[in-house]
């Protein structure tokens, strides 16, 4: 059976090491470049993680705990971009802050509670053990999804080879 609890904290664990790798490595061009018009570029699914991880993840789980339901989230509303400049090691490292915080409120979760359930506006009744999923999920999603904004000019300038990366090319 999966210990969702035991998965997803490794999972969460592992997403701010992996963000403080890429901005430390990479140069900040290539973390601001999205992979097509209209797309998140790598920094911008940071800046996402930030928000969801500032407003959305811990407070929803904290919510559910109590017994309370809890609202939507819409990301693109007021994106975090255009709030201020992206600084990508400030980024990283604000995200790693705000995710060690998270897993107090994380701690408190136990297997009896991952049945607990709130309303979600658009999606209805949801169990804390689909949250929980969810969060996971969430931050693997958004990793990839800037790794493969990361990819596009390397898959470009590949050429012949440039079928092999068909599946993450930016259409």
């Amino acid at each position: 059976m999966l210990d969702i609890l035991a998965w997803s904290q490794a999972v969460l664990r592992t997403t701010p090491t992996r963000w403080s790798a890429l901005v430390g490595s990479l140069p900040a061009d290539l973390l601001e470049r999205p992979p097509a018009e209209g797309e998140w570029s790598a920094i911008g699914c940071l800046e996402h993680l930030v928000e969801t991880e500032r407003e959305v993840f811990p407070a929803r789980v904290q919510r559910m705990l109590e017994g309370r339901d809890f609202a939507a989230f819409n990301p693109d509303v007021q994106p975090a971009s255009q709030r201020r400049p992206p600084v990508p090691d400030a980024l990283a490292r604000e995200f790693a802050r705000l995710r060690e915080r998270s897993f107090k409120t994380l701690a408190a979760v136990t297997p009896a509670d991952l049945a607990r359930t709130a309303n979600h506006p658009e999606l209805g009744r949801v169990t804390l053990s689909e949250l929980i999923h969810e969060w996971a999920g969430h931050d693997l999603m958004h990793t990839v999804q800037a790794e493969r904004a990361l990819m596009q000019p390397f898959i470009e300038g590949c050429g012949p080879w440039a079928p092999y990366f068909a599946d993450h090319a930016a259409k």
